[in-house]
Order: structure tokens, then C-alpha cells, then sequence
């Protein structure tokens, strides 16, 4: 906080010591200068203390007052910030509407003149209100051209990013803003929305993201538990592998940051427990590296998994999952999710993909055993009826599909089988070296 604060006043005494300036232009900078002290008030307040209902309200007022500053300007702003408080000012905004609407959801914890004041101010931190923000943010810059333009190689011209997208202010800030639209999205529950946010955005080592660590950390687990969601494992396991190896890496980096290093810790247990359940359901080959993290964290649920303990699935869900909200929160104490809130609701949603997934495991372990087998035969190793043979293997085929997310070349199983009448064919799809 405080080297943020030297690093203003720096900056605040160069501006203004290049002899007579413009009255309007020296408000300006006096403006800004006081904007951002107060974000870094607002945030230090969050971070070691208990922030009240009006520094809640005064927070997104001083965010409002900044972004219009940004968005609402005929020419660009004459200022630059480190990309990296760029990015805590969106982490930052993000994070205070997802504290605030966590706030709200604990009505029995509220006395009557909190209430008030949230009836009176109920414009503030109003979801709509944040989305547009962040949405401004990106349209601002043409980010999206920009990234097209990057993808294809060409250089980014004025044509494609316009007046104020040529400046890094602006260019960044709208970058980071699709980051915090992805997570947004995540903590509502919408995954093919948050998504398409990033369709655009190459996990590269170069790319945007790798200028803040932090910003490639977080893009990295949100993009990958949305793939989740949808079912596109081997997405997320080559998202996390790439992410936990870079995290391995640069670990004593951030261990000399204390601040960081425990959200960065929390990211990698989340993402380790969601890896555990993606490479079960999707059994691809984990690095070396990766699968010795797993069993270190993880080892003794693993087995429990590999037993078929169904309760292990829920475990690992709450540890890897973020905290969801809900797009509308009201004043009575009952949620409309029920005791368990939009948590329980995703959970419901996930356990029926792992009902659905519940045979798969031992019927991949029968096939496994042969080149070709009647349905009849497999139906008796299961003790099941032929027709439920049928469907399960339709639906081992559907899932094994799904999980091939966006990679249409991938394997994701280390089978792969047809049915020609009442006989199954297997065939071995695990890479075997060629003898010459």
C-alpha cells in the first residue's frame, strides 16, 4: 500500500513540476490523483479490515468516478499505470461486487438500518452495473479486434484499435477486463458466456497475460473450471497442467510476496482437486510433475475415487470450485437456492454428470480386456440387461465425444470401440512406439 503510494506522489510531483500548466489540466491530475489514492484506501480497508456498508458504497462510487474518467473522455487520458495495477484495479472491482453481493445474501445477519441503506442505495454494485462496466471497458480499446489481429499476425494499426486502443492504458485495462468478465461470468454460473468472453485469447506463454503473473493464474483456473462445467475435460487439463507447471516454477517468486502467495496457493489446491476428478473422467497422460502434486494433496482421495466412494466427488467439487453468487439476491432470509445457496445448486448440477459417469469406469476396465465381445457377455459382467448395456455405451461414447473439447484430435480415452449388431469391436488408441 504505502510503496503504491510513494509510486503516486512520484508521479503527482512530476506532473506537476514542468513549470505553468492549464488550470483544467492541473484538476485533472489533482482529480485522478485522489481517485486512485482512494481505490488504494478502499482496498487496503478490505484486505486487513472490516470494511462497513458505507465504505461499501463509497468504494463503487470512487470505481464509477474512476471508469468514467477512462470511458467517458473525447480523447485519451494523458496518464499511465503499470500494467500490473491495472490489472489489481479490475482483480479489486471484481472481487469488492463479489464480497458485496455475499454481503447482501446474509439478510439474518442485517440489522434494520443496514437495510435501510441498502433500499436507499440500490443502484450500487448492481450486477447489470458491473457487467457494463467491464463490457465498456473492452469496447473502449476494440480488444477483441486487437486479439484477431495478434492471432493473424498482423500489426495493430489505429484502423483496427482505434484512437484510444493505441494507448496501453487503454489496451490493458480492456485485456483484463475480459479476464474479469470471465470470472464474473464463472461466480453466476454462466460457463458458455464466460467462455466466449475469452474466445479470442491464446494461453500463450507471450501473451497479454503473462505481463502479470496473477492475471495468468486467474484467467487460467476460471477458464478452465468453465470447461469444467461443461463437461470439456481434457480442456481443462491442458489449461491446469500448463498453469501448475508454470506455478512450480516461479514458486519462490511469490513466496517472497506474502499477499500473493496464499491466493496463489488456494488457486493451486483448487485447481490440483478439479484436475483429480477431469483425469479420472477423462483419462489422458498428467505430467510427471503434475500427478506427483495430486498425490500429495489429494493422495487419499484418489483412492477413494479409484474404489468408487461417490461422496469423494462432492469433497473435491468444494474444494475446487469458486464462491458462486447469485445475479439477484433478496431481502428475506430464505435463499431462493435453498439452505445451501448457488453452491448447492451447482453441486446438484455436477452430481448429475457424475451419476451419468458412474458406470464408465468399470465398463472402460471390461473393454480393456478384449478386442471384441458380445453385448450378451459384457451385459453378464455387469449384471445388466442388454438394452442398459446399449444405452451405457452410448452414452460412454457421447461423454468421451464431449470431453474432447475443442481439440478434435485429441484422444481422450485410451479406448475407443464401435458396435456392428451384437458385437463390440475395441481397439487400443494408446500411442505405442513402431518396432523397426
Amino acid at each position: 500500500f504505502l510503496q503504491n503510494i510513494r509510486v503516486l506522489l512520484q508521479g503527482q510531483a512530476v506532473a506537476c513540476s514542468g513549470g505553468v500548466q492549464e488550470i483544467t489540466e492541473e484538476k485533472d491530475e489533482q482529480c485522478i490523483f485522489m481517485i486512485l489514492y482512494r481505490e488504494l484506501y478502499y482496498r487496503h480497508i478490505y484486505a486487513r479490515l472490516k470494511p462497513t456498508l458505507e465504505h461499501r458504497f463509497d468504494s463503487y462510487s470512487n470505481y464509477c468516478e474512476l471508469f468514467a474518467y477512462l470511458l467517458a473522455s473525447d480523447e485519451p487520458v494523458k496518464i499511465e499505470l503499470p500494467n500490473k495495477w491495472l490489472w489489481d484495479i479490475i482483480d479489486e472491482f471484481v472481487y469488492q461486487f463479489q464480497n458485496f453481493q455475499q454481503f447482501k445474501s446474509k439478510a439474518g445477519k442485517i440489522n434494520e438500518e443496514e437495510k435501510n441503506m441498502l433500499r436507499d442505495e440500490d443502484d450500487a454494485w448492481k450486477v447489470t452495473a458491473v457487467l457494463n462496466i467491464l463490457l465498456q471497458m473492452t469496447e473502449k480499446c476494440n480488444i477483441n479486434a486487437q486479439l484477431l489481429a495478434i492471432e493473424a499476425g498482423e500489426p495493430i494499426t489505429e484502423e483496427i484499435a482505434g484512437e484510444f486502443g493505441m494507448k496501453p492504458i487503454y489496451t490493458m485495462t480492456g485485456f483484463f477486463s475480459l479476464v474479469g468478465l470471465l470470472r464474473l461470468y464463472c461466480l453466476l454460473g454462466d460457463y458458455h458466456m464466460a467462455l466466449s468472453c475469452i474466445e479470442h485469447v491464446a494461453f500463450k506463454d507471450k501473451d497479454m497475460m503473462s505481463l502479470v503473473p496473477a492475471c495468468q493464474i486467474t484467467a487460467n483456473y476460471y477458464a478452465g473450471f468453465a470447461y469444467f462445467m461443461i463437461r470439456k475435460y481434457a480442456n481443462t487439463i491442458q489449461l491446469y497442467q500448463n498453469i501448475l507447471g508454470y506455478v512450480q516454477r516461479t514458486k519462490q517468486f511469490f513466496q517472497n510476496r506474502s499477499f500473493q502467495a496464499e491466493d496463489i496457493n488456494k488457486k493451486n489446491d483448487q485447481m490440483l482437486a478439479l484436475l483429480a476428478i477431469s483425469s479420472y473422467f477423462c483419462p489422458l497422460r498428467l505430467d510427471e510433475s503434475v500427478n506427483i502434486q495430486i498425490k500429495e494433496k489429494h493422495s487419499e482421495k484418489v483412492t477413494r475415487l479409484q474404489h468408487g466412494d461417490m461422496t469423494v466427488y462432492d469433497e473435491l467439487f468444494f474444494i475446487g470450485c469458486p464462491k458462486f453468487l447469485s445475479p439477484v439476491v433478496s431481502e428475506n432470509s430464505s435463499s431462493p437456492f435453498g439452505s445451501s445457496g448457488p453452491r448447492g445448486l451447482q453441486l446438484q448440477v455436477f452430481k448429475t454428470e457424475v451419476e451419468q459417469q458412474r458406470l464408465i469406469p468399470t465398463l472402460r476396465s471390461f473393454l480393456k480386456l478384449y478386442t471384441s465381445i458380445p453385448i450378451s457377455k459384457l451385459a453378464k459382467f455387469l449384471d445388466m440387461h442388454e438394452n442398459e448395456v446399449r444405452c451405457c455405451l452410448m452414452a460412454f461414447k457421447h461423454k468421451k465425444e464431449i470431453a474432447k473439447g475443442d481439440g478434435g484430435d485429441q484422444t481422450t480415452m485410451d479406448i475407443d470401440f464401435y458396435v456392428d449388431k451384437d458385437m463390440i469391436h475395441i481397439s487400443d488408441t494408446k500411442n505405442r512406439p513402431s518396432l523397426r
